[in-house]
């Protein structure tokens, strides 16, 4: 339905716009880059969001355009500052869509814009006829995208992020402790896992789909597409807690912990229902979210009241039993804990989601960002940074791109072909990331244009001197070059272009079907540049970058969940100096898993037969978000409790800016945690390090390590040995601990990383809670 719009758009105004340039005016400047300003804003681009967000940007594409016309037409001679100028300008083009999917697909639409000036020969007098073309070409866009069957407003993500709140809502429901048959309860419990998998998995699916991460710099934007990982991590959270559910969570024998932990289910499941139904409009009232919200933190504490009061602590020397009963007792406080903290995580974006829409005219202009969300410009500098580097997919293909596009102008303007400007769009249309790629598509394109030429001369035949009859098929065959490539095929699209070219140029100054075999030279020649820039810059594709991606993922992953233990440990121990959260750490992290999900996304949409299954891929990338959310919950685990626990449920009454409470005051003996603490970091970096290392080499993959028993009740031990008997000594051993479970949760994903079919190792069955 999009292609077919766009290309009912763009049959109706460029023959419009060719017509009026070429026969009103009689410049064919104007005409023709009127004709080619509406393809570019028209058919080469389709802005999603709101209809006001797409009229904007349909007008700042206008703008830019304007822009890189002006520059293009004064870098249009000599050969040496075309070249130069055209690698420059895609080089920037293409790597500012990093920063926004709106830019990134703009980019062609932009490309457009300077690659026709820069072809065509021209001077600073050409600057005013050009200028006036793509305006006219621009104002009438956008009355086109408004008035001519205007879009909906497309957000992708926004409708199955609803869907998955929900199914997971309706799944936390039935988990909780209930009377009544057996059977019944079982078969619902099976239905609801079954619903929420589907629906995370349908909005992962989307999530992959587009060909750009779907986020702009709106912050919006930016927060709706936090959920996908987020909700992924909710609902693995809500299977491990299942997996450690026991008899005595069903029925009567409840005990205090589990009471707590069971009514702290129930506001959970409030708020991912309040959640959707803010998500699922524009512009909704986020109150009822937020006062849900502030049961689900008023439960949280209750849970830790709970908790603290069926496990003290012991105080001097502690047996083995002694340490299991208390990590034993502990576990229910930790289950509801991490699903509160989970479910305040996706519910606290959409309420900033929610926020953001909310804000007046005015508070847009002046850039005011609802919660501590960074401004624009902070947001794009961030993601820039965070793809320079040469294992960077995203700046790959922008350096191979910049070099083909110079290279292109190069030869055109260097070898005289009549239309320079379609060995500069053949080299853009068929260079893909791999080598082989690149050789498929090249082959496609050639073979599309030879038929278009065909064709073209076909219709030609046909027509024969009529100008009315040209004008007539002319909005016809722009309406099939539109529609080709997304029902058919890339040839076909080439093939129809091709046809478009030959009617469009004929209609300007009649030369036959001739002009269609300068097209063919031409793309030929383009094709060339990219088969040549594929062979020479980065061949081997997408595959490679993504073990690379991956491993560096995984390493920047873990060396962020150390500092967060780190962060936790420093601020319970009067030894150790109070240190600062790791943000560097967890922007490190971030943009790791940006580039990651970039590379993935090339190696999506490279052809051929894959060495892994698809579904083994997807877990390996998927676990890198497992580990910084596990991260952040380690760092929000230290950074919101209190010495006291009443001062926490006093804190939750507060208004919003104040609702963290005071951290924990040192206590003597946290450092008792350290070794054991560091000893778990330590194993889980040597596996992931001995995991990147095996995806750079294509090696065998490690077999997933086994649970240690040992370690959690070394670590207990440890902490009840040392801590005194005051509530602040038993909150820090709870707060310990459940970071100890923290990281054996980033153990645990080690085998969806590495399932047992893919490695010849024989893993070791597990037992207990680490299973």
């Amino acid at each position: 339905m999009s292609a077919l719009r766009r290309a009912a758009r763009a049959a109706i105004v460029v023959p419009l716009l060719f017509l009026l340039g070429s026969r009103v005016i009689g410049n064919p400047e104007v005409a023709l880059f009127g004709a080619f300003g509406a393809f570019a804003m028209l058919l080469f681009v389709d802005f999603g969001g709101p209809l006001r967000e797409r009229v904007q940007a349909h007008a700042a594409l206008a703008v830019t355009g304007a822009i890189l016309v002006s520059l293009g037409t004064l870098a249009s001679s000599p050969v040496w500052l075309s070249a130069v100028a055209m690698a420059v300008v895609a080089l920037v083009v293409l790597f500012a869509g990093s920063v926004s999917s709106v830019i990134a697909s703009a980019g062609t639409s932009l490309l457009l814009a300077f690659v026709l000036p820069v072809s065509v020969p021209g001077t600073v007098a050409d600057i005013g006829p050009r200028l006036l073309g793509w305006g006219i070409a621009a104002v009438v866009a956008l009355v086109a995208i408004t008035l001519l069957w205007p879009a909906p407003a497309r957000e992708p993500l926004r409708r199955p992020a609803v869907e998955a709140s929900r199914a997971l809502a309706a799944r936390i429901r039935a988990e909780l402790p209930a009377m009544g048959d057996a059977a019944d309860i079982a078969a619902l419990r099976e239905r609801t896992a079954a619903a929420g998998d589907a629906a995370v998995g349908a909005l992962q699916q989307v999530f992959l789909a587009t060909p750009y991460r779907p986020t702009g710099l709106s912050a919006p934007a930016r927060t709706v597409v936090r959920l996908v990982d987020e909700l992924n991590w909710l609902n693995a959270v809500i299977g491990q807690m299942v997996r450690h559910r026991t008899a005595a969570l069903d029925g009567e024998a409840i005990g205090p912990a589990r009471a707590a932990a069971s009514r702290l289910g129930t506001a959970a499941a409030d708020v991912l229902e309040e959640g959707a139904i803010v998500l699922a409009q524009h512009a909704a009232d986020p109150a009822a979210l937020e006062a849900a919200l502030d049961r689900l933190a008023a439960e949280r504490v209750a849970v830790e009241q709970a908790t603290l009061a069926v496990s003290p602590v012991p105080g001097g020397a502690v047996s083995d039993a002694q340490a299991e009963r208390f990590v034993a007792a502990l576990d229910p406080g930790f289950r509801a804990q991490e699903l509160a903290y989970a479910v305040e995580t996706v519910a606290g974006n959409i309420v900033l989601t929610a926020r953001a829409e909310r804000r007046t005219w005015w508070q847009r202009m002046l850039g005011r960002q609802p919660g501590d969300l960074s401004g624009p410009l902070a947001a794009a500098t961030e993601r820039a940074t965070g793809f320079v580097g040469w294992n960077s997919v995203w700046l790959r293909n922008s350096i191979r791109g910049a070099i083909g596009l110079g290279l292109a102008v190069l030869l055109a303007k260097a070898t005289g072909v009549q239309h320079s400007f379609w060995v500069v769009l053949g080299t853009l249309s068929v260079l893909r990331s791999s080598a082989l790629n690149t050789g498929q598509t090249a082959l496609r394109g050639v073979l599309g244009t030879v038929v278009g030429v065909i064709v073209g001369a076909a219709a030609l035949f046909v027509i024969g001197g009529n100008p009315v009859a040209l004008w007539l098929v002319l909005p016809v065959a722009i309406l099939i070059a539109g529609i080709a490539p997304a029902t058919i095929s890339f040839a076909a699209g080439q093939a129809a272009f091709t046809v478009v070219l030959v009617l469009l140029f004929n209609a300007m100054a009649p030369t036959g079907w001739t002009v269609g075999l300068i097209r063919i030279e031409d793309v030929a020649l383009g094709c060339a540049v990219s088969l040549v820039v594929g062979a020479l810059f980065w061949p081997r594709g997408a595959s490679a970058s993504l073990r690379s991606a991956v491993g560096d993922a995984y390493l920047t992953g873990i060396a962020y969940l150390r500092a967060a233990v780190e962060f936790g440990l420093a601020r319970c121990d009067p030894a150790t100096s109070r240190s600062a959260e790791p943000r560097q750490a967890s922007l490190r992290a971030a943009a790791a898993s940006r580039r990651l999900d970039d590379a993935f996304r090339t190696y999506l949409t490279e052809r051929g037969a894959k060495s892994r299954p698809l579904a083994e891929v997807t877990a390996t990338v998927s676990g890198v978000a497992g580990i910084r959310l596990a991260a952040d919950a380690i760092l929000e685990l230290w950074r919101g409790q209190a010495a006291d626990p009443s001062a926490q449920a006093d804190a939750s009454a507060q208004p919003d800016a104040d609702r963290i409470p005071r951290t924990l005051d040192p206590v003597p003996g946290a450092a008792a945690a350290h070794p054991t603490l560091d000893g778990q970091v330590d194993r889980l970096e040597d596996w992931y390090s001995a995991l990147a290392s095996a995806l750079t080499a294509r090696d065998d993959l490690p077999a997933p390590a086994p649970w240690d028993p040992a370690s959690d009740r070394s670590l207990a031990s440890a902490v009840l040995g040392e801590l005194d008997h005051s509530p602040t000594g038993a909150a820090t051993a709870v707060r310990i601990i459940w970071t100890a479970d923290y990281l054996e949760v980033v153990r645990r994903l080690e085998r969806a990383i590495v399932p047992p079919g893919a490695t010849p190792a024989q893993l070791p069955a597990e037992a207990g809670r680490g299973g």
